[in-house]
């Protein structure tokens, strides 16, 4: 373990993923946002290192670990062992799987409090958006939430706009309007996010516009939800003072996240 360049640098990325009934929930999201970050890091990737062994061995992962039915899996990739960086040095994966709580295939009935991380800033360089082994911002927002009694914490980028969340993207909604920081502004690459915007996108029903998210416009909104791979879409029910709605949010959820379950 510690020869691992991933725990050493966190030279590596990773994918949390969802399965239910043997199936990868937006399997194949997962896997392009997966292998065009080992592009832009510059890993050496392997032929046999493909899709349908990955997907093979998760299945029997999860088989061995009796959870087929609903699990947790985490695909961890890091670039061999070692100190000084090699471009030639191999790729090394690991993959994780646990049983997943039924909770996480259904609405979220009490809506969550956040707030803003105030003692780190994401950088909006090219790798801004990967799901990188090098975590640190996040974690420690997550421990401020918990010291807080939040459930979860919104990070801000080096201009001050909000990224995301700790283990989500935001949305935020009035009316028709729906806006989630743009991919520029420093966000991880959620695959939920990605699936929705593709899917409200074609819809009548909401005009998506994906760029600058304020703090000003938490407080001019009127519902906020947060999405991630494992629970699809959570509700937020207060960000300080201000309280939201979720009436929309759970019409999209009802209509665009229980079908990926069924």
């Amino acid at each position: 373990m510690g020869d691992n360049r991933g725990y050493r640098y966190g030279d590596g990325l990773f994918e949390t993923m969802k399965m239910i009934a043997g199936k990868i929930v937006l399997e194949q999201y997962h896997f392009e946002r997966l292998f065009s970050g080992l592009d832009l890091l510059r890993f050496r990737v392997p032929s046999l290192f493909t899709e349908a062994k990955l997907r093979k061995e998760i299945a029997a992962l999860c088989r061995k670990n009796h959870c087929m039915d609903i699990a947790r899996v985490r695909l961890s990739v890091f670039r061999g062992n070692g100190g000084l960086y090699d471009e030639a040095k191999g790729l090394q994966y690991l993959i994780e799987c646990w049983p997943a709580e039924p909770s996480v295939n259904k609405w979220n009935k009490n809506g969550l409090d956040i707030d803003i991380y105030p003692d780190a800033e994401k950088s909006c360089d090219k790798f801004c958006n990967l799901k990188s082994a090098n975590y640190l911002p996040y974690v420690m927002a997550a421990q401020f939430a918990k010291e807080h009694k939040l459930n979860d914490c919104l990070v801000l980028n080096t201009k001050g706009h909000i990224a995301d969340a700790t283990i989500a993207n935001i949305f935020l909604l009035k009316h028709s309007l729906l806006i989630t920081p743009a991919l520029p502004e420093g966000c991880v690459a959620g695959v939920m996010r990605r699936y929705l915007v593709e899917k409200l996108s074609s819809s009548s029903n909401f005009e998506i516009r994906e760029g600058v998210v304020r703090r000003n416009d938490l407080e001019s909104f009127d519902e906020v939800f947060l999405t991630n791979a494992m629970y699809g879409i959570r509700w937020v029910k207060r960000f300080g003072d201000k309280t939201y709605a979720n009436t929309q949010t759970a019409k999209i959820y009802r209509e665009h996240i229980s079908p990926l379950y069924s």
